[in-house]
């Protein structure tokens, strides 16, 4: 971790607060100073790209209870920055856009609108991305059973010649969870039952 970005980022924007992290420097940042904190982290730090955004939903009795995941890279630097920004509304959750200033987030808060029901204002073509249009849910929050939920096809001409549904996926191996402690690459989620692999038996 770069302790010299540290200082010189709180220093520099002291509405950042520094947020514990095992992997790489990471802070908190409110939601009204995001857009303006990304323009600067762009022109002036020397973090041209953003590497990934996405979201955590911290359940449904936590307050705030959605969250933006902002990850950049600096090459000059040669290290990663992640930047955490908690939405206002619990209910009908908003975010601002950055697709205006990294073009890359565009896809990526069309995700995270997708998965967890997050409305990025200004971003140019807010519609989800993997799920239909008319989908009632939003898969990735905590209240979204595991398994899925069984929701009639959009289109009912292809549902009537097949017959088809789109139906709760099985729960092979699940829950899932994954380590608090190592690297994220480390981190990725496991289910508690494995024997229905067949490495299981190995």
């Amino acid at each position: 971790m770069d302790e010299e970005c540290l200082i010189e980022l709180g220093k520099g924007y002291p509405f950042l607060d520094l947020r514990e992290s095992g992997d790489c420097a990471a802070f908190n940042c409110p939601q009204e100073e995001l857009f303006g904190f990304c323009e600067s982290l762009r022109d002036k730090e020397d973090f041209a790209l953003l590497v990934d955004l996405t979201a955590v939903d911290w359940g449904e009795d936590a307050s705030p209870r959605f969250s933006t995941f902002h990850h950049f890279y600096s090459l000059p630097r040669k290290i990663y920055l992640r930047i955490v920004s908690d939405c206002s509304n619990d209910v009908e959750p908003v975010a601002p856009s950055v697709s205006g200033l990294y073009p890359g987030a565009d896809w990526h808060e069309r995700e995270v609108y997708d998965m967890f029901g997050i409305h990025f204002t200004d971003h140019p073509n807010l519609k989800r991305i993997l799920m239909w249009d008319d989908y009632p849910h939003f898969p990735l929050r905590k209240d979204f059973p595991l398994a899925g939920v069984e929701t009639d096809l959009p289109d009912t001409d292809v549902a009537a010649a097949t017959g088809a549904s789109v139906i709760p996926a099985p729960m092979m191996g699940g829950p899932f969870v994954a380590p608090v402690e190592g690297h994220v690459s480390q981190r990725e989620p496991r289910g508690k039952d494995q024997s229905w692999t067949e490495e299981r038996g190995e």
